[in-house]
């Protein structure tokens, strides 16, 4: 099966990213945006483009019906959904189907499979992947007692439909957990229309380690390493690494393989990957992405794969285009997510970017569509872009993002960047010594 042109169902930084291994593919692209974005960079550099609606993300980016339109419009046989909107919306990708258009991702199937938190977590046992001692189905008032007494105190609840830390709440003892179970299920409720929660053993100081994955859809699947995502505030990444400074290659190749295998039994299509959370030498599975992340470009720059190419290529019918053993680890990637934001207090800072100036040189990658004059809309996510070094050493990719920071300009809004200049002068994050509880412990120890 040939894809002659494909849609990017998605904006900002993500969009143009796509854009770019489409025209590198010799593929013909479609932009979809909102009013809000008519003047995006990915809406400039797309073969054609489709206004989809207003601004809300309800009216444009997940406007299914609009985007099928804009198919319909354009003759696009395909769609890349980027992440977030509709990644790992199994609807969607059931009427492109529907409709016949070639969904740039998995099967419907496997997206409800892992979408739901529970239905994740037992499939992760029965394919041999190590996971959280937690609850086995859905936690009710009347039995979260008994269920949280068998873990042992402190447990985690977390929502089932859930992501990014809403519906998610800690009861360190028995005095604590009925709180925390109806707080969680009022904001899992709110958060997703659904109140349903289940329960983990709460891991004192993990780090967040996730493992690359790419399947052909028929029984073939590879890992690509690992990536280290610890450094996070409110369950957001901030700062990712690959590899991580914590693991060891018989560490990294044995939970690499371990995904893989996984993968083949499942038949997995596509990109995806597979979280832990990391802890005295054990791993512990709470959940798989079935989309494309945002930290894939380190995963890139380590191993020289464009996942874009591989995502493609698979939904293609052409397969893997490497093998496992074909697979080498070159050298250290770290990201920095760049956030339209206050450095300190997060707050969001839409406005008009005056100066913008992206860095340079050797190891140095910068996925971003601002550019001086774009103003960047209220209406959705802060990136506005992501830098990328890469180094032969760790030392040597700290010592490049020392450096590309300083020459990084963004000038007429707030961002984050003077926090990425905190870290990497930092002595916990130049040894590695950091968990997914250290940065908002940072920020409080050093809050003004």
């Amino acid at each position: 099966m040939t894809i002659s042109k494909i849609l990017i169902a998605n904006r900002g930084e993500i969009a143009l990213r796509v854009l770019r291994a489409c025209k590198e593919l010799g593929i013909a692209t479609v932009a979809v945006h909102s009013t809000a974005d008519a003047d995006a960079m990915h809406v400039r550099l797309a073969d054609e483009s489709v206004c989809i609606g207003p601004p809300p993300s309800r009216d444009s980016y997940l406007n299914i019906h609009q985007i099928v339109a804009a198919c319909e419009i354009t003759g696009a046989d395909a769609v890349h959904p980027g992440y977030g909107f509709l990644s790992e919306n199994a609807k969607f990708a059931d009427i492109l189907d529907a409709h016949g258009i070639t969904f740039i991702g998995p099967t419907a199937e496997h997206i409800r499979l892992m979408g739901d938190k529970i239905t994740a977590k037992k499939t992760a046992v029965e394919l041999g992947i190590p996971v959280v001692p937690g609850s086995a189905g859905e936690v009710l008032p009347e039995n979260a007692m008994e269920i949280a007494r068998q873990i042992g105190f402190p447990v985690l609840i977390k929502a089932t439909a859930g992501g990014g830390g809403r519906g998610m709440k800690v009861a360190k003892n028995e005095t604590e957990l009925e709180e925390a179970v109806s707080t969680a299920r009022s904001e899992a409720l709110a958060a997703f229309g659904n109140d349903a929660v289940y329960m983990e053993k709460y891991l004192g100081h993990p780090r967040h380690i996730e493992v690359q994955v790419v399947g052909d859809g028929e029984g073939n699947a590879i890992h690509l390493g690992e990536r280290d995502c610890s450094l996070q505030r409110r369950h957001q990444k901030v700062w990712e690494e690959a590899n991580s400074p914590a693991l060891n290659v018989e560490q990294r190749m044995k939970i690499g393989q371990i995904c893989a295998d996984a993968m083949k039994k499942m038949k997995y299509r596509g990109a995806g990957t597979i979280e832990f959370l990391y802890e005295n030498g054990e791993f512990y599975f709470i959940e798989m992405n079935t989309r494309l992340q945002v930290e894939h470009p380190i995963t890139e720059a380590i191993t020289g794969i464009d996942l874009v190419h591989e995502q493609i290529r698979v939904a293609s019918g052409g397969g893997l285009s490497v093998t496992q053993d074909e697979i080498t680890f070159s050298g250290h990637a770290i990201e920095c997510r760049i956030n339209a934001e206050d450095p300190r207090t997060f707050v969001p800072s839409p406005g008009t970017i005056t100066h913008f100036h992206a860095p340079g040189g050797l190891g140095v990658r910068v996925d971003s569509g601002a550019y001086a004059g774009y103003k960047i809309p209220p209406y959705y996510d802060s990136l506005i872009g992501k830098l990328i070094v890469h180094g032969r050493t760790r030392v040597e990719c700290m010592m490049r993002l020392r450096r590309v920071l300083d020459e990084f300009v963004v000038d007429g809004i707030k961002t984050t960047l003077p926090l990425f200049q905190d870290l990497v002068a930092n002595q916990d994050i130049a040894n590695g010594d950091y968990d997914i509880h250290w940065l908002e412990d940072y920020l409080a120890r050093t809050a003004p």
